[in-house]
């Protein structure tokens, strides 16, 4: 039988690139949104000549219309990652409105399938250190960033549509690591590391293949399961093993030196004043800084029963090879 024509937004970003690629190797036919503004994504020509792609953005309800037409499923890919105070009025844009403009015109599309991507910080973190399940429920908290509280709100409007009669999954990946651009995105960890970066600090996260989420997330397309959540994390790492193993990678000095509380308030602060000057957003920020203290891990089970024949590729094996890839 044929494959649905599916729908990705998001196609040029750094998980939407694997998506992209997947998709295509699985013999899927996709039509693509892409802005004016931004070039297509790095992977393979012979991928990207077999997309169809279409000028538009999700805050353009008339070129989503015009996208929508033949379509059958929807992965919505597209999102501003972002823990910069310049940059928030437009993630909270693009995550929430955007978000709501795609769930609108599906459902009067009459999408048959909607694939959410959205984040592990949509179950947000505790004060205290904690294990996060797809059971956890969202606390307003000083820990939760504006990312965050922006991909809860995005989630919002998707299971508004799976009410309203999308048949949909939301997959909720962990920090996604892997080769891109270094220059955005979770890639400047090791872009930082390459450089040198000396300071470490005690925090615990979940670490992810993109790789790896990119099959998940067409396992899900192809799923007849709905209105569920699946956390994609493949282990939790504490950030100094995380950036070490980097360091390793590259054949570079490790970090040395533990963040304390004040010298993490005085270094995001520097960043900022450093972003401001060179209108460049650096890594650092208030927000991120509180997100490399917080000792939170994932818990990962529920996707893997769902779906057995599945597996995550070891997060060592993810940081050796994107550091060959880099160095390349």
């Amino acid at each position: 039988m044929s494959k649905p024509l599916i729908l990705l937004t998001g196609a040029t970003g750094f998980l939407g690139s694997y998506i992209l690629q997947e998709l295509i190797e699985q013999g899927y036919p996709v039509r693509a949104l892409r802005r004016t503004t931004k070039a297509l994504p790095w992977i393979p020509s012979q991928v990207c000549s077999k997309v169809d792609w279409r000028e538009g953005d999700v805050l353009d309800v008339v070129s989503l219309q015009e996208a929508l037409s033949g379509v059958e499923a929807i992965i919505h890919s597209a999102a501003v990652v972002s823990f910069q105070p310049q940059e928030r009025t437009r993630m909270y844009q693009v995550n929430v409105e955007g978000t709501a403009n795609v769930v609108n015109m599906a459902l009067e599309a009459g999408v048959r399938r909607f694939i959410h991507i959205s984040s592990v910080a949509a179950l947000g973190r505790t004060e205290k250190e904690s294990t996060v399940s797809e059971e956890c429920k969202w606390e307003d908290n000083p820990v939760q960033t504006h990312y965050a509280r922006s991909k809860f709100k995005a989630e919002l409007q998707a299971w508004r549509g799976m009410a309203e009669g999308l048949e949909g999954l939301i997959l909720n990946p962990s920090t996604i690591l892997g080769y891109g651009d270094w220059n955005s995105g979770s890639c400047r960890l090791f872009k930082q590391i390459h450089q040198g970066f000396p300071w470490y600090t005690e925090g615990i996260n979940g670490f992810v293949d993109v790789r790896d989420v990119a099959q998940a997330t067409r396992l899900a397309l192809e799923s007849t399961t709905s209105e569920q959540r699946y956390i994609l994390c493949a282990e939790n790492w504490s950030f100094r093993d995380l950036q070490q193993a980097m360091a390793d990678g590259f054949g570079v000095k490790g970090p040395t030196q533990k963040a304390t509380p004040f010298l993490l308030g005085l270094a995001w602060r520097m960043a900022s004043w450093k972003g401001w000057l060179t209108g460049k957003p650096e890594l650092l920020s208030k927000e991120s800084a509180r997100v490399g203290v917080s000792r939170t891990q994932f818990d990962n089970k529920k996707f893997l029963a769902a779906f057995p024949t599945f597996k995550y590729r070891p997060i060592l094996q993810t940081i050796h090879e994107a550091c060959q890839q880099y160095q390349q």
